[in-house]
């Protein structure tokens, strides 16, 4: 994730990270530039069109569709933040119930019993930030012991209940106090099963070809409505048409599924250190 201080805005109109869709769309922004300098060539230069030709009047279908392409657009950057944003209260409930198990079994069972789950509950973190990402990062040394080949999450989730049930019965933790931390324990299940939700639900197929050939057949036909008005200045000007629509498209692409490695994907390294540190020193 890409950290800055949204008020010095001067320095992002001057700076290009590597975030920037800039450099993804350059040769297509210099493929459509050339593209649209051939098509005002032939419009004014080799077949001279009247201006009474029909082709003059195409800017009248732009001037229609153009206020609903750009709810479409509004639509599908809107709804692509919206689920990064869901995925970052997901994982603050995570930072959250996990302080708050912590805090709790500090005061409920032994010195021993603690080193578990000083271990257990940052791990949980870590597992799912692999499992989001497809990934499995073996650890050297584990208190639990896991079958990659299965969900990884789940089988630390269950290590730690069994081991909760387990104090029970010894009568380490009575029925009373077993209750007040069964909801941070089933939460991180929830919270599992919330990411899923996100990372393998996503827009729609339909809609996603949808608005990619609309932007595709929009800007391939603004040289037959604006040539015969701007002449070759058109080139620059369907340039940046093209980067501020791809642009948005690209950026909801990223943020739709925020829980990689992209630059504006959320830090989940950073929270899963901050799980550690944070647990570490409540039971540590």
């Amino acid at each position: 994730m890409v950290y800055y201080n949204p008020k010095e805005w001067f320095s992002f109109i001057f700076k290009i990270n590597k975030a920037e869709t800039l450099r993804e769309l350059f040769p297509l922004m210099l493929a459509v530039g050339a593209y649209a300098g051939v098509v005002t060539y032939f419009l004014i230069d080799f077949w001279q069109l009247p201006d009474t030709s029909i082709l003059k009047k195409v800017i009248f279908i732009h001037q229609t569709i153009g206020f609903v392409f750009s709810l479409l657009l509004a639509f599908r950057i809107n709804s692509a933040y919206d689920r990064w944003w869901e995925g970052r209260k997901i994982w603050g409930s995570l930072v959250n119930n996990s302080r708050n198990l912590a805090i709790k079994l500090k005061h409920l069972i032994g010195e021993d019993e603690l080193a578990f789950f000083n271990y257990a509950i940052p791990r949980y973190a870590r597992a799912l930030r692999d499992h989001l990402r497809d990934e499995y990062i073996p650890e050297e040394q584990s208190f639990i012991s896991v079958d990659a080949q299965k969900h990884v999450p789940n089988q630390v989730a269950s290590e730690m209940i069994k081991n909760i049930y387990r104090l029970n019965k010894e009568g380490a933790i009575n029925p009373e106090q077993l209750f007040s931390i069964t909801a941070e324990i089933t939460s991180f299940t929830d919270i599992c099963g919330a990411c899923e939700r996100i990372k393998k639900t996503p827009i729609p197929f339909s809609y996603n070809v949808f608005i990619k050939k609309f932007i595709f057949t929009y800007i391939m036909t603004l040289p037959f409505t604006w040539a015969f008005d701007l002449k070759y200045f058109i080139i620059p000007i369907i340039c940046f048409v093209l980067f501020v629509f791809a642009s948005i498209e690209l950026l909801a692409e990223e943020i739709e599924d925020p829980f990689g490695r992209d630059a504006n994907d959320l830090p989940l390294d950073s929270i899963c250190d901050n799980i550690q540190k944070h647990v570490g020193e409540l039971i540590g």
